[in-house]
């Protein structure tokens, strides 16, 4: 394919409900998406970077200006003859692999289309359903926690991921335990925790739980090695892997048993399928991770769930979970069984609401061949 045009869009969507991390409060999500076209398709991918770097050092401003003065004029300069091609064409840009993958994913859902399949069959996916679960912020009280898991269970959820942090964490999953018994639930730290709080972590063993995410420093795969050899619930690797690299060190230092797929942070869909293989190779169970995605996002967590490693429940919830309306249509629904359909329609597989981006967004860039 040869891009004859990229753009970016810079958007701020208003969150249904504040959702807070142990590294802050989110009321509302700004991020880019990225338009590619061809003579014959357009593609989307969202950048899933954050206004602050504090999830990653990637923010809005610098994605929109790695792309800009790099990323796009190296997509738009010769043919790509597949996605892939751009994991080598971007490797002299260091990191920076939230932008990386937003503008990987507009290339991936073009060919896509090209080949006349949907994305996930594109990337090797077999799957015509994936299992999905919901991921729910630090909340104020334990009874307001116990309502929100008491709606999410009504509304066909199975899964239950809970963010902690020092202070809210044992007796705020105890008391979900309690009331709701043998739900699966996973804790979620975002490196809030050291080796100090070793006999806290342990405590946790108590409580059945799937997997403790990332618990320790976010660039750290040494002292979760550490931890995992002291804890019985298994560890799941998160802010520390960007790639392929990475894991192969933490499976090889046993850092963890258990990875988030996060495409954004992973580079794209690409270097997701070589992390995926690898974790599949090791026997780590995968699962897709959320970044408060758009539909467009969305879809592509989606379509990268449907390969066969991703056997547990990821976070790609309903577009209702966090939008009153979302830029994509029909919006993503989750069955009553806690299911989400996979699209089987060419590329991406819903209509993208090019009109209602264009209105939303608070910056525009284009660039052409």
């Amino acid at each position: 394919m040869q891009l004859l045009q990229v753009e970016i869009f810079a958007l701020r969507m208003r969150l249904k409900h504040p959702f807070e991390t142990s590294f802050g409060r989110e009321d509302d999500r700004e991020f880019l998406l990225v338009r590619a076209e061809t003579a014959d398709f357009v593609g989307w991918g969202e950048v899933t970077v954050s206004r602050d770097p504090f999830y990653s050092y990637e923010t809005v401003a610098t994605a929109q200006s790695v792309l800009h003065d790099y990323l796009v004029p190296w997509a738009l300069a010769k043919p790509i003859e597949h996605p892939d091609e751009l994991v080598g064409r971007f490797a002299q840009v260091r990191g920076h692999q939230m932008a990386k993958a937003g503008l990987e994913g507009a290339v991936w859902d073009i060919y896509a289309q090209e080949l006349g399949l949907p994305l996930g069959r594109a990337l090797g996916g077999t799957r015509d359903e994936i299992e999905v679960g919901i991921s729910i912020g630090i909340e104020s009280t334990d009874e307001l926690l116990l309502k929100q898991v008491e709606r999410f269970l009504g509304e066909g959820y199975r899964r239950f991921k809970i963010k902690i942090k020092p202070g809210v964490d044992y007796d705020r999953l105890k008391a979900v335990r309690r009331q709701f018994g043998p739900i699966r639930m996973m804790a979620d730290a975002n490196s809030a925790y050291t080796l100090d709080d070793l006999p806290l972590l342990k405590r946790l063993d108590e409580l059945d739980l799937m997997m403790i995410e990332q618990p320790l420093s976010y660039d750290d795969i040494i002292d979760h090695a550490s931890l995992q050899r002291e804890l019985r619930t298994p560890i799941c690797l998160d802010e520390s892997i960007h790639g392929p690299a990475d894991l192969r060190k933490a499976i090889a230092l046993g850092s963890g048993r258990i990875l988030n797929i996060k495409i954004g942070r992973l580079g794209g869909l690409s270097q997701s399928i070589k992390s995926h293989d690898l974790c599949v190779e090791a026997g780590w169970p995968v699962w897709c991770g959320g970044m408060l995605e758009s539909g467009v996002g969305r879809l592509h967590n989606v379509a990268i769930t449907t390969l066969p490693g991703f056997t547990l429940p990821g976070d790609t919830a309903a577009s209702s979970r966090y939008w009153q309306e979302d830029i994509i249509e029909p919006e993503v629904t989750v069955s009553d069984k806690g299911t989400i359909r996979v699209p089987d329609a060419p590329g991406i597989g819903h209509h993208v609401r090019e009109d209602l981006i264009r209105s939303l967004a608070h910056a525009h860039w284009a660039m052409r061949n």
